[in-house]
């Protein structure tokens, strides 16, 4: 009996060349899921951490305006002009309202000597004489808490808080007061994105943050 001529593993050559056809075929398949998946394919938490945290309007600095000269005792007494009183920066005295300006009464304020020290060192430039725009916080994420999706659309909690960015924004904002905001999120060609706009309930990112919750 003729012995059979064999190879690799005992096997016949074209029982050797399937296999390798096998192998090779079983690589092609591997190397192209590898490419046709990338990590923003999958909404994870920690994918929505880094897109929120990425965020423009997430990363946006708030704004004081802070505003001297006449004005009625609506704004001044507003809790922001009462804090900024307590901690020195302004003075004022009251005055009769001008016709177009109610409720009365009427308040002349300025700024103190450390006021003006303080609010200089912040914003050097006044929008003009009597008007100062101050960044005083900006937003630190803190985590995701949630993450519901239906089909190509998600909503994502999350918790944030504001750190400040100087001394007007220490004594205007509490470091230790958390939010809770929900962001919609939508899956395009390339991955999840944080929607633009969209109605509510899933809301773009501005309204998000402007519709936080205070947490206890």
């Amino acid at each position: 009996m003729e012995i059979l001529k064999t190879h690799m593993w005992g096997q016949p050559p074209s029982a050797v060349r399937r296999a390798k056809l096998g192998f090779f075929t079983l690589a092609m398949i591997y190397a192209f899921s590898l490419t046709a998946c990338s990590p923003r394919d999958y909404l994870t938490r920690r994918l929505a951490t880094d897109l929120i945290a990425a965020s423009e309007t997430f990363n946006t600095p708030q704004q004081f305006i802070l505003r001297t000269g006449v004005m009625s005792n609506k704004d001044y007494a507003s809790p922001e002009y009462v804090i900024l009183l307590h901690k020195g920066w302004i003075s004022a005295t009251t005055i009769t309202c001008p016709k177009d300006l109610t409720p009365a009464p009427c308040w002349d304020v300025l700024l103190t000597a450390s006021g003006v020290d303080t609010v200089h060192a912040v914003a050097p430039a006044p929008d003009d004489d009597k008007t100062f725009t101050i960044p005083v916080a900006k937003r630190q994420l803190i985590s995701v808490t949630g993450i519901s999706k239906q089909g190509g659309s998600a909503v994502v909690e999350f918790t944030w808080k504001w750190a400040p960015l100087n001394e007007v924004g220490a004594a205007l904002y509490a470091t230790d007061q958390r939010f809770r905001s929900s962001v919609g999120f939508r899956q395009y060609d390339d991955g999840w994105r944080i929607v633009p706009g969209i109605p509510r309930p899933v809301q773009p990112m501005g309204d998000a943050l402007e519709n936080a919750e205070p947490m206890s």
